[in-house]
């Protein structure tokens, strides 16, 4: 069953989880998206994760371009508080297979592509290590994940955006909740938490942002 993700295939639509967002969206040219892309516009009938809060503006590109969309909003979704329980001890643990089951129970869909965006730097650790194996176990041999990385946990470009697709070399970012982030990946920190995956392209970019496309 799915909670709190937003399905729209050819004629269809529905949302179940609210959209957050706020301030301009501020176009930022993305090498990784540019890649994807072609990919993206070279075959239809592909299925898409996109997570992050409700964008009608991805559904649109991608359904017009002859792909199915599902959303699944994870960094809001982790910071409520009814996923955290007491373990054992008695100390604060996460519900990490609640979660997983509540907001990444795909019904055996396998995804060609995953739009993971900056995901990972705003989840609770206890979250990282599970959602990366629950995607990769999701996906279809050969498929891609986008994934963006901060090199800084404090300062300019590090608050929570939504990304926005367009149909040029360049993502649009939209502020939204105010959620801090906890970790900086490093290269070598991306390897091993993907480690079950078969490669990995980086791009560098100018920004305090940097991007890798990684091959299930």
């Amino acid at each position: 069953m799915f909670r709190n993700i937003f399905q729209r295939s050819q004629g269809e639509t529905g949302s179940k989880s609210p959209t957050v967002l706020s301030g301009p969206r501020v176009a930022r040219y993305s090498s990784g998206w540019s890649a994807l892309q072609k990919s993206l516009k070279g075959e239809t009938g592909l299925l898409v994760l996109d997570i992050g809060p409700t964008s009608p503006t991805n559904i649109n590109f991608l359904t017009n371009i002859g792909q199915s969309v599902y959303m699944s909003d994870l960094v809001l979704e982790a910071n409520k508080p009814e996923w955290m329980k007491k373990d054992e001890e008695g100390a604060p643990s996460f519900d990490v297979d609640g979660f997983l089951a509540h907001n990444l129970d795909f019904s055996d869909r396998e995804f060609d592509v995953v739009l993971l965006w900056t995901t990972l730097d705003y989840l609770p650790e206890q979250l990282v290590a599970p959602v990366v194996q629950r995607l990769h176990s999701s996906m279809r041999p050969g498929g891609k994940v986008l994934a963006l990385f901060h090199n800084k946990l404090n300062g300019d470009n590090t608050a929570y955006c939504r990304y926005h697709l367009t149909d040029t070399d360049a993502i649009e970012m939209q502020g939204s909740a105010p959620i801090p982030m906890q970790r900086v990946f490093t290269n070598r920190s991306i390897e091993k938490t993907f480690g079950n995956y078969a490669g990995y392209k980086f791009f560098l970019a100018k920004d305090n942002l940097y991007e890798v496309i990684i091959t299930r």
